[in-house]
């Protein structure tokens, strides 16, 4: 008579989820504040609501990472894909005028690696701590039917607070206002599927091959992380001066622009107002891709709009080049409606 199946012959390590549970347990202890009420490991997260904001109203979002985790199970790095993460779920409610409160991370492999699995949540971690957010909790499933042995997917899920009269909803726009362009870091986590293509399909590299033009590898320049814009752009909230945030993600500017305008306005953008990476040229010339196309795929190099007045376009610029982030007038409000390029 054979022995019965366990779990572990079923492809799932339940001993491996112990231990990395436990050597995630300082990470997360690590970002605690002063409101975070629960430890790791409780079914449910604890964290009181702050006081000092009036009418206080919380502001929820969740996302992935897409297929740059395809660039980083190929160049065997995972520390940075959690920071994008992160990143990205604070610039989302960061358009709408909140502070992230806390973050919870779900984590699906196909085999639990421990040293991995580390490396993702101490992205998290590091980036939930750069923002002053709270990792609160998560999960990690182990699931060997459904995801290869050295692949994982990762979704993040985050709260935020805003005082309900300080909520950024566009309805102060007016036709006349300054379009202020602040600086990405590259790809940020959107256009991957046809960056590979291109990269790895059209230009056959791999990679720890350079990227023509950037001075980087293909993992360097495409594992770079996403750029959160919370440090910069919260004194500004504070004093009053930002009338819309546009956060550029899948679907470049044409498709997250208009998210933000009233009824009855659009947006003019001038091409001509930055230097679009190098990275986005290397793409668009070796893929042979139409410029329209690029526009709606990539950020080109602008991960964040601004709408402002244009007498204080300027302090918007000047605390942009003292938080260290490239800007510059990109554009206007229109009469009419989408995103006109000039």
């Amino acid at each position: 008579m054979t022995d019965g199946l366990s779990y572990r012959d079923a492809g799932v390590d339940l001993d491996a989820a112990e231990r990395t549970k436990d050597r995630l347990k300082a990470l997360v202890a690590s970002t605690r504040d002063r409101f975070t009420l629960s430890e790791l490991g409780a079914f449910g997260g604890l964290y009181r609501v702050p006081d000092g904001v009036a009418e206080p109203v919380l502001v929820s979002s969740a996302d992935g990472v897409g297929t740059k985790l395809k660039i980083a199970f190929q160049a065997g790095r995972h520390d940075t894909v959690g920071q994008c993460l992160v990143n990205h779920c604070v610039n989302d409610i960061l358009v709408q005028g909140a502070r992230p409160l806390f973050f919870l991370d779900y984590l699906a492999t196909g085999e639990m690696d421990e040293t991995v699995v580390h490396d993702v949540v101490q992205g998290v971690a590091i980036a939930c701590k750069e923002n002053a957010c709270a990792l609160l909790g998560g999960e990690t499933a182990q699931m060997p039917d459904f995801y290869a042995a050295d692949e994982y997917d990762l979704a993040g899920f985050i709260v935020g607070i805003v005082a309900q009269e300080r909520i950024i909803d566009g309805s102060g726009i007016r036709e006349g206002d300054v379009l202020i362009g602040l600086d990405s870091t590259g790809l940020h986590t959107n256009g991957y599927t046809l960056a590979r293509r291109i990269v790895f399909d059209v230009m056959g590299l791999g990679v720890d091959d350079e990227l023509p033009g950037t001075g980087h590898s293909v993992a360097e320049e495409l594992l770079a992380v996403h750029r959160s814009y919370l440090k910069l752009l919260a004194p500004l909230l504070d004093i009053g001066i930002v009338r819309g945030l546009a956060h550029i993600t899948g679907g470049g500017i044409p498709g997250n622009l208009p998210r933000v305008l009233p009824e009855g306005l659009g947006a003019s953008v001038s091409r001509d107002a930055w230097e679009v990476p190098a990275v986005f040229r290397t793409l668009q010339e070796a893929g042979k891709v139409a410029r329209d196309e690029m526009d709606r795929v990539f950020n080109m190099g602008i991960g964040m709009i601004v709408v402002t007045r244009p007498e204080e376009a300027d302090a918007v610029v000047g605390a942009a080049a003292g938080s260290g982030v490239g800007a510059r007038r990109i554009g206007s409000i229109v009469t009419g409606s989408g995103v006109r390029y000039q």
